[in-house]
């Protein structure tokens, strides 16, 4: 829930202030902004909630902390590249395939009642993929509608 608040509190700010300084309502610029600041939230989540992460990893998977700091620092890098014209479109397609490639380890997390914040096995169980699963979608496309142009 919180990456979708700070998503969208974060592109109706990038847009009053674009809105603002520009003249003009700049949907790409709001809709990029938002999605960095979504994902250095997540990043963050990387790092603050480490071993709840590494228990959302699959048993099959290696190094999961390893697995968890590079894949918060990819989620970091990404973010940034969203800012920049020329990276922009690269970085939309890469976050789409790790939007994909993430979604099992969500899946997993709920069969398991993960509570990543708290690293403990409380968590809201399948329930939640009734949200996590059309977040990651609305993600997805906010990604190939805001930085890849597939859309537009």
């Amino acid at each position: 829930m919180k990456p979708l608040i700070v998503l969208l509190v974060t592109f109706l700010l990038s847009l009053i202030i674009a809105r603002l300084s520009t003249g003009e309502w700049s949907l790409l610029f709001a809709g990029n902004v938002a999605m960095c600041c979504m994902l250095l939230l997540t990043a963050f989540g990387h790092f603050k909630f480490t071993n709840g992460m590494v228990m959302m990893l699959p048993p099959v998977i290696p190094f999961k902390t390893v697995v968890v700091y590079i894949s918060g620092i990819v989620e970091i890098i990404l973010g940034i590249m969203l800012l920049f014209p020329p990276t922009r479109n690269i970085a939309g397609n890469l976050l789409i395939i790790l939007f994909i490639v993430l979604l099992p380890a969500n899946i997993y997390a709920a069969s398991i009642n993960l509570n990543i914040e708290m690293a403990n096995h409380e968590g809201p169980g399948y329930g939640y993929l009734y949200f996590r699963v059309p977040l990651q979608l609305l993600f997805i496309g906010w990604v190939l509608y805001f930085s890849t142009g597939w859309f537009r």
